[in-house]
């Protein structure tokens, strides 16, 4: 597997891979995270690749099989300012994932692409909605700290908050 940029001529495969996550999230366990709202909205989409923090997953003849958001600097997330039942481990630059999915073909597309994402800096924090065991499962499997609850401003629902650092 690989990872590059996401493109604007990416982008009816990006939509098609999130409804495809949305799907599986309900079927899961996990049908508020996205479901609801059909998240993540196709303006979001646009801005993410408009300013180069989309990234696609490639299988090994090039096909995008994932998606998500990365990001990395001081302070970036201002969801993660207000944390509660906990406390981030690390208070220097971090890099940031968000709105990570994939297609299924494969297994592991999600690990790869958080494993990319930690590699480029060393300190990663993540979260994820109280009923997306799967990705608290592969966060913990990832060696990440569980550190506390987050709120986003797209809904009600408290996230899990995690972190690792090198």
């Amino acid at each position: 597997m690989k990872i590059r940029k996401t493109t604007e001529a990416d982008f009816d495969r990006i939509t098609e891979i999130y409804a495809h996550a949305r799907d599986f999230m309900a079927k899961t366990g996990n049908p508020n995270q996205w479901g609801p709202t059909k998240w993540p909205p196709k303006a979001l989409l646009h801005d993410d690749i408009r300013k180069g923090n989309s990234y696609v997953c490639l299988d090994d003849n090039g096909a995008v099989i994932g998606v998500f958001f990365f990001l990395q600097g001081q302070d970036i997330e201002p969801t993660y300012r207000d944390i509660t039942d906990g406390a981030w481990i690390g208070d220097d630059s971090y890099g940031v994932v968000h709105r990570i999915a994939s297609d299924g073909s494969e297994k592991g597309i999600g690990q790869f692409c958080i494993n990319w994402a930690f590699e480029q800096c060393g300190h990663l924090r993540m979260d994820t909605h109280t009923d997306n065991v799967i990705m608290q499962h592969v966060l913990h499997k990832l060696g990440f700290t569980k550190c506390g609850i987050i709120y986003v401003v797209e809904d009600h629902y408290p996230r899990y908050a995690y972190e690792k650092i090198k």
